[in-house]
């Protein structure tokens, strides 16, 4: 006969009943949030020390390729000459203007570092002026700063209007102030909107692009690219060899301080707290990705500028990257509703 009714279990009175406190935890499935692997792949890569039997090593393997290039290259015109002689002229002709050429990207590569190097000349003397309170020092470093922005009419303006005022200032910080406002002012505004859109193409790409290494091919050319024209701006015209001491210089400094690291703690005041995690995981790390992009260009130019910050902050990284990632933070939300 079939028992209708609930069925009672009679449990043993000596067994304690379960607490909530002893249940097991629940297990997180979520993933972790990004880390920015690109951009971390890329400060790694640009920031990592080269031994000096390596640099021993380029630099020999350098020296006999191209000695054997100069001599087969010689006898070629030489053979050549005994067998046409106005076939030879004409490829030794060829031969002079290639060697020409390389020459004259040889010159610019120094004249480049030349440049960054009176950069950096001209940075360390006004933070010297700054310590000692030193006017001399600091209408010394006035003098180089229109030297160096003599030929450029984007800052005609602000060279006159510091030139109509450099009298009226009496201690070395207040002169220096009013250069790096009247003098450097729009140029950190161009130089803010290159890391703007710097930060918003490694971001797009890291988002939309699934390929294997895409993101950090793409992030690293950005990255040069952005640390390139930050130092033309401020007048490094850094070329091909430049750019990439300056991006190792930056990269290196943000992983000796630890700052090429983001997460939360950077975002959610952007995006609203816990939104990071819900994203995507290719946004996600798009954003994060962004964001480090963002730090590397602030810390760009504080490298290039010629003054250091006098009278104002530096710029803020959360505002660029609020500014940057806007547009896609915008259309994901709007997505998700």
């Amino acid at each position: 006969m079939t028992q209708k009714g609930p069925v009672l279990f009679d449990l043993d009175d000596d067994a304690p009943a379960p607490t909530p406190a002893e249940a097991p935890p629940v297990p997180d499935t979520q993933e972790p949030a990004p880390q920015g692997q690109a951009m971390t792949t890329v400060a790694a890569l640009a920031a990592r020390p080269t031994s000096r039997l390596a640099r021993w090593f380029w630099t020999l393997l350098l020296a006999l390729i191209t000695t054997v290039a100069s001599v087969a290259a010689w006898n070629f015109v030489t053979d050549l000459l005994t067998q046409n002689v106005y076939l030879g002229y004409a490829v030794a002709a060829l031969f002079a203007l290639f060697i020409a050429v390389v020459l004259m990207i040889v010159v610019k590569e120094l004249s480049a570092f030349a440049r960054l190097g009176r950069i950096d000349r001209i940075q360390h003397d006004a933070e010297t002026a700054l310590a000692a309170e030193d006017l001399k020092a600091a209408r010394s470093v006035i003098k180089d700063l229109d030297h160096l922005y003599r030929n450029r009419d984007d800052t005609r303006w602000g060279r006159d209007r510091l030139k109509d005022r450099e009298s009226d200032m009496f201690d070395a910080s207040a002169l220096l102030a009013l250069a790096d406002h009247e003098l450097l002012g729009p140029l950190d505004q161009a130089a803010q909107r290159e890391v703007e859109a710097a930060a918003r193409q490694v971001a797009t790409v890291t988002a939309l692009v699934p390929l294997a290494l895409a993101d950090v091919v793409a992030a690293l050319g950005a990255n040069i690219r952005m640390i390139r024209r930050i130092a033309e701006i401020y007048g490094g015209r850094s070329g091909t060899l430049g750019s990439w001491r300056l991006t190792r210089a930056v990269l290196s400094h943000l992983v000796a301080t630890g700052a090429v690291a983001v997460g939360d703690d950077m975002l959610e005041p952007i995006l609203g707290g816990g939104i990071l995690g819900k994203l995507s995981r290719r946004f996600g790390e798009g954003l994060v990705n962004g964001a480090l992009t963002a730090r590397v260009g602030v810390a760009a130019m504080e490298v290039c500028r010629p003054l250091p910050y006098v009278g104002k902050k530096r710029p803020s990284v959360r505002s660029i990257i609020k500014s940057a990632l806007s547009g896609l933070i915008t259309s994901t939300s709007q997505k998700g509703r």
